[in-house]
């Protein structure tokens, strides 16, 4: 019998064919959690745009929008292009499909993964400031909480934070497995 590994054939050129159950698995989890973070991401997006709310008190209209804020602005603005390259992404995934694709592929959807990652961290970081601050206001500040008098908006914002971390968690696992196969990137 042979001495070399059974699972891993080499090319000619000295590039490892992958196994077909580690590369079956590469895509499907490539594929699964990019359309997850997609999903999750413009729902985050749809959710933050339709958070409004408005009240009388004391005597005057006041409303409860997600444009006052930057930070939601920002959340909302990284989740819309996080779902757009989540899609778009979907398109050099498959053509990774290959078996012969160059290791270099997948250093450059690592990176666009990390960006990605990055970008969401930063708006969900921002919103859940002012997410925290809406809730229960700042004292040394003068700032007065607003979620008691608007739930309805403060229960969207929260959905909607809880679907940004969920794209975030999708993306690191995305991150970590774009990693592991740009690894054999050669220097």
């Amino acid at each position: 019998m042979d001495t070399e590994n059974k699972n891993v054939a080499v090319l000619e050129a000295g590039r490892p064919i992958p196994s077909p159950i580690t590369h079956l698995s590469f895509m499907a989890s490539q594929i699964w959690l990019r359309i997850v973070a997609a999903a999750t991401s413009i729902t985050a997006a749809i959710l933050i745009f339709k958070s409004r709310e408005s009240k009388v008190l004391f005597g005057t209209d006041v409303d409860a929008r997600y444009s006052y804020s930057p930070a939601f602005k920002f959340f909302a603005m990284m989740n819309v292009v996080a779902c757009g390259f989540s899609v778009v992404s979907l398109l050099p995934v498959f053509t990774l499909g290959r078996k012969f694709s160059s290791s270099i592929n997948y250093f450059f959807l690592f990176l666009h993964d990390l960006m990605l990652t990055t970008l969401l961290a930063a708006s969900c970081g921002a919103a859940t400031t002012v997410a925290q601050i809406g809730k229960y206001g700042n004292n040394h500040a003068g700032w007065m909480p607003i979620c008691d008098n608007f739930g309805k908006f403060c229960h969207k914002v929260a959905a909607s934070l809880i679907l940004g971390y969920i794209a975030i968690f999708c993306y690191l696992v995305l991150t970590v497995i774009s990693a592991n196969k740009a690894r054999q990137v050669p220097v």
